[in-house]
């Protein structure tokens, strides 16, 4: 029985993204949301308890990215194709073959991007201390964000042009899978010299949250990608 309980917390995260993409298809982002937090909980514990078990397994592991599949590639993936279709709609442009309603098709790229991400996390040996290209649930977060932005910020414009949704698809469908080595929040340790860019990420991000709140979601991201990238810098300088 020991052996099954990481598995059942991944389920978790497969049923919590099969709740998202009903409640995406209401037009519930907030619920969405929630959804995608519950996922991601269980995601970090599936491995936590797996390796605190002693039960760490391929099926396991398969397991893992087939649930990541469902919430953090195909869910984010019918979000922005509602958020497209919905914004493209308002602006009363939504017909014709080159017209923006066409736009939100391309929504499905997140979804196949993701699958090869997954596909080549599994068989990447380089990614046990560093991930390369853009994982899988910081694009979900991202994604997820700007619905909730929009509904409570109808204001905040930046994010309701359809152009605009349409390079961040395409920016963010190259991110996935672009040979960009990113930092992943493992702790070998605690000591500050060796996780200095981790803290500095984590302290960043709370403050992000206090000043800025739902908005902060995206610029987490953003600054996660720019803190990599100095990362990376100052290691080849080294």
């Amino acid at each position: 029985m020991k052996k099954h309980i990481p598995n059942i917390i991944t389920l978790g995260n497969v049923f919590c993204g099969c709740l998202g993409l009903v409640f995406a298809f209401e037009g519930n982002y907030e619920a969405v949301a929630i959804c995608v937090v519950v996922a991601l909980i269980c995601d970090f514990l599936d491995g936590f308890v797996a390796r605190a078990l002693g039960v760490s397994s391929p099926i396991g592991k398969d397991l893992d990215s087939l649930a990541d599949m469902v919430t953090f590639g195909v869910l984010p993936s019918i979000v922005m194709f509602q958020l497209m279709k919905q914004l493209n709609c308002t602006t009363g442009v939504c017909t014709g073959l080159l017209s923006p309603d066409y736009y939100s098709y391309t929504a499905f790229l997140i979804a196949l991007a993701s699958a090869l991400r997954l596909a080549k996390f599994n068989n990447d040996t380089r990614q046990s201390d560093k991930f390369i290209g853009l994982p899988t649930p910081a694009n979900c977060a991202f994604l997820i964000s700007l619905p909730l932005i929009y509904s409570i910020y109808p204001d905040f414009v930046l994010f309701t042009q359809p152009r605009v949704l349409l390079g961040v698809v395409f920016l963010f469908s190259y991110l996935l899978l672009a040979e960009l080595p990113l930092i992943a929040l493992k702790f070998k340790d605690f000591s500050f010299s060796g996780n200095f860019i981790r803290y500095l990420l984590i302290l960043i991000s709370i403050v992000l949250v206090v000043i800025f709140k739902i908005i902060a979601i995206p610029i987490i991201v953003v600054v996660y990608i720019t803190l990599s990238i100095i990362d990376n810098l100052l290691s080849r300088r080294q």
